[in-house]
C-alpha cells in the first residue's frame, strides 16, 4: 500500500493529521486548476480551500477504486464551476435596464430626434421584458443580449437544449401578442423578439 492510500485510510477514521499529508500532496494542482478556470489568484485560493472543505467533509464517499487526484480535481472543478455560474448571474442580472439591442441601433439613431426615438424604443423593449415570467425573461437576455448558444444557457439554467428553444417561443410569442395589444408599431415588435 502507498503512503497515499495510508493517509486516506488514517483520514477516513479521522485523523486530521494524514488529511493534512493529502492537502499538502495535491494543494498545487487543486490551487492550478481553480486558477485557470478562475482566472484569479485570490479566489483561487478560496476555491483550492473549499474543495478541501468539501472533500474531508465527503471523505466517506470517496471510492479507493478510483485515483484520488481525480476525485480531488473534481470537486474542485464542480465547485469552479458553480462560482463561473454564479459570477454569471450576478453580472447578468435580469432585473437591471439592458443595454440597447444592437437590432435597436441604426442611423436613425443620430441627432436628438434619433435620440428620442431610440430611447422610447429601449424603455418599450425593457417594458415588455419586465411582463415576462422570470425564466422566460432571463432565457430571452441571455439569448439575444448576451448571445449565449442554447447549450450554454441550458448548462446555466440546468435544464435540457429543447426546454430553452420551447421557452423562447413563448417568450417570442407572449412579446409579439403584448407588443399589439399596446400598439406598438410592427418594426418595433420585430425589434423587441
Amino acid at each position: 500500500m502507498d503512503q497515499e492510500q495510508v493517509w486516506l485510510e488514517e483520514a477516513r477514521q479521522g485523523d486530521k493529521a494524514a488529511f493534512g499529508f493529502l492537502i499538502e500532496a495535491y494543494q498545487t494542482p487543486v490551487y492550478n486548476l481553480a486558477y485557470r478556470m478562475l482566472n484569479n489568484s485570490g479566489e483561487a485560493e478560496e476555491a483550492a480551500q473549499e474543495a478541501f472543505i468539501r472533500a474531508y467533509t465527503r471523505l466517506q464517499t470517496y471510492n479507493p477504486d478510483h485515483k484520488f487526484s481525480t476525485w480531488m480535481l473534481s470537486i474542485t472543478s464542480n465547485y469552479c464551476i458553480d462560482l463561473i455560474r454564479k459570477r454569471r448571474a450576478l453580472l447578468l442580472s435580469i432585473d437591471e435596464p439592458l443595454p440597447a439591442h444592437p437590432a435597436l441601433m441604426s442611423e436613425k439613431a443620430k441627432g436628438p430626434e434619433g435620440q428620442m426615438v431610440l430611447s422610447q424604443q429601449q424603455e418599450m423593449v425593457q417594458s415588455l421584458l419586465q411582463e415576462l415570467p422570470d425564466e422566460y425573461r432571463e432565457t430571452v437576455v441571455l439569448r439575444y443580449w448576451y448571445e449565449l448558444s442554447y447549450e450554454e444557457i441550458a448548462e446555466m439554467m440546468d435544464t435540457t437544449v429543447s426546454a430553452i428553444k420551447s421557452r423562447l417561443f413563448r417568450a417570442r410569442k407572449r412579446l409579439a401578442e403584448t407588443g399589439i395589444a399596446r400598439g406598438m408599431v410592427p418594426e418595433l415588435q420585430e425589434a423587441a423578439v
